[in-house]
């Protein structure tokens, strides 16, 4: 994740903890050598995966993807993500930091 994400990533997870919303991160992305990656591949890890899932009542769960500004896009894989998510009946966001 760039660093300008990761700051978002960072203001967002404090900003929902801070009012009592369950959240967590899927480190999903990240430089890792072959023989990690093989291994984390073997052990579930899916690439396109949100950077956060946000629990609620009732079972309701959300997938946010996290981008800086309106540079950031999708990738391939992010939007297959997002559309066997929704597929499921799941929400799925997109949230950008706004540049002002």
């Amino acid at each position: 994740m760039a660093a300008p994400e990761h700051s978002l990533q960072v203001f967002t997870v404090n900003y929902l903890r801070y009012n009592g919303v369950f959240c967590f991160a899927i480190p999903n992305g990240g430089r890792r050598d072959i023989k990690t990656g093989a291994m984390l591949k073997k052990e579930g890890v899916l690439a396109g995966v949100a950077d956060l899932a946000i629990l609620l009542p009732q079972g309701e769960i959300i997938f946010v993807e996290l981008k800086n500004g309106n540079k950031g896009v999708q990738s391939e894989s992010q939007k297959l993500f997002q559309a066997k998510v929704e597929g499921l009946g799941f929400t799925y966001l997109v949230w950008r930091e706004t540049q002002d």
